[in-house]
């Protein structure tokens, strides 16, 4: 495997972190994973775009384009053949002796290189099930940042209850999203699907969605819903880079609607390939 360090591609042996990484120390950093389709990006610049702002958001100084990120990302595909998968990239504030506050003379650190990643066709046919956790997070969300302590407990959580996925809640009036996704309800046809806000990551994949909604005249909501209108919607479903789209069949041991994938969420996946070669989702 090759590695994308800084300006370099070296052999994944070589791809050494200092101990002193605060990326390591203190979850100092930020990442994204892309996903590959045939060899080609999919939404690669949503992707870059909202790294940027989990950089700026978090005050590490660095420039993507400045940086060259675009160009070296496709380059990484090629040097490791990859058709269908994904590239996961980080980066940290850098290394310095450890104390809380920013450094002031330190260089941000890059790493980026191939995970695999495949359709989940048997669970988008099938559907899946998901359970209900309080949503202990920090209030913001929508940094894709390192620390995913939490999220990583409740995933754990849901694996052993023989879940594929949790889904979070601030409280009885307020559904958030999943440890690792995005979540939307439909009801009387109508998809709805927590605002874009702090509290949530607004997923790549999410905003597709959306789009795709709008393209077959499907209309939604950006709104906050309960867990009593999860439990009775019509469709759940959720969504991430790696998921792409899951039909949720089951909420915490109770069957949703027919216990089946719904006609929304059928259409949606139907769609879902219709454009993979994106770059950028189109605005309307």
């Amino acid at each position: 495997m090759i590695v994308l360090k800084n300006n370099q591609f070296i052999e994944r042996e070589y791809a050494t972190i200092d101990m002193e990484d605060r990326g390591h120390q203190f979850g100092d950093g930020v990442y994204e994973v892309i996903r590959v389709y045939e060899g080609r990006y999919f939404l690669l610049q949503d992707h870059l775009e909202r790294l940027q702002y989990s950089l700026n958001e978090t005050g590490i100084n660095f420039n993507i384009s400045e940086e060259n990120v675009h160009d070296h990302l496709h380059q990484l595909i090629d040097l490791n053949d990859v058709e269908d998968g994904a590239i996961y990239i980080q980066i940290t504030r850098g290394i310095a002796p450890r104390s809380h506050p920013f450094p002031k003379d330190t260089s941000p650190m890059v790493f980026a290189y191939p995970i695999k990643a495949t359709s989940p066709t048997e669970a988008q046919s099938k559907g899946i099930k998901v359970i209900l956790e309080e949503d202990f997070r920090w209030l913001r969300c929508d940094i894709k940042s390192l620390n995913l302590l939490g999220n990583v407990m409740t995933k754990q959580k849901a694996v052993e209850a023989g879940a594929t996925e949790a889904i979070f809640y601030r409280d009885e009036n307020h559904v958030t999203e999943g440890s690792s996704t995005n979540v939307f309800i439909v009801k009387d046809g109508t998809i709805y699907t927590h605002p874009a806000d702090n509290y949530i990551l607004n997923g790549i994949n999410r905003r597709y969605l959306l789009y795709l909604a709008k393209e077959l005249n499907i209309p939604y909501k950006e709104t906050i819903f309960s867990i009593n209108d999860l439990k009775q919607a019509d469709e759940v479903f959720i969504s991430s880079t790696t998921s792409e789209m899951l039909p949720v069949v089951n909420v915490d041991g109770e069957p949703v609607a027919n216990n089946k994938p719904g006609p929304i969420s059928k259409q949606l996946l139907e769609t879902f390939f219709k454009y993979k070669d994106l770059n950028q989702i189109p605005t309307h």
